[in-house]
């Protein structure tokens, strides 16, 4: 599903809300069967990392670690063993066609590299869904449509993915979207099939 929408007009507060980075006071949020709201900063932070990944526009991997331990890292948080997170690391960076430089540091790779290495991280610990930021924003065209065909492949597996983008051949890529203009919020594919967010 592809989020679009002028700046200033509600793309950010959505993905905020979505990622449970910001609370809201009227209205419910049900993340796979469970109500957030009232939820505290540890419960919010411990269901953000068990049920949501997140692909940002900056790639956002610690320059000095291996890609291995960039996508370990929150897999440490989710209490894995050394042998469980060894699978799931391997089996996200094969996915995204990295398993061969586990060892290298972002650095020594491209853009289009960088961001299929934070998609083994987000995809790594089996979330209920991805949370996508513009993340073709700093790639050039050739990169981002890789990246692209990446996302529609790991989407047509049963990764529901939600991507916030201003380009709006991309979001034409997408199964459903969403519009949002000064908070207001219509759907441009009119298909009631689809939902926002769906357990894998």
């Amino acid at each position: 599903m592809s989020v679009t929408g002028p700046s200033g007009s509600g793309k950010t507060t959505f993905l905020n809300l979505a990622g449970l980075l910001e609370t809201f006071e009227e209205g419910d949020y049900f993340l796979d069967g469970k109500n957030v709201k009232g939820l505290n900063d540890n419960q919010l932070s411990q269901m953000r990392n068990e049920k949501i990944g997140f692909i940002f526009q900056s790639f956002n991997l610690l320059p000095d670690l291996p890609l291995f331990d960039n996508v370990d890292v929150p897999l440490r948080y989710r209490g894995f063993n050394r042998k469980e997170r060894k699978e799931r690391i391997e089996n996200a960076l094969e996915i995204v066609g990295l398993s061969s430089r586990m060892q290298h540091l972002p650095t020594q790779l491209s853009g289009g590299q960088q961001q299929r290495v934070a998609i083994a991280r987000a995809i790594a610990g089996e979330p209920c869904f991805l949370l996508a930021d513009e993340p073709t924003g700093n790639l050039d065209s050739l990169m981002a449509q890789q990246v692209m065909d990446l996302l529609e492949d790991i989407n047509s597996k049963g990764t529901t993915i939600i991507m916030v983008t201003h380009d709006d051949q991309l979001a034409k890529r997408a199964h459903r979207n969403i519009h949002i203009f000064d908070g207001q919020v219509s759907d441009l594919t009119n298909d009631s099939s689809d939902i926002l967010i769906k357990k894998a």
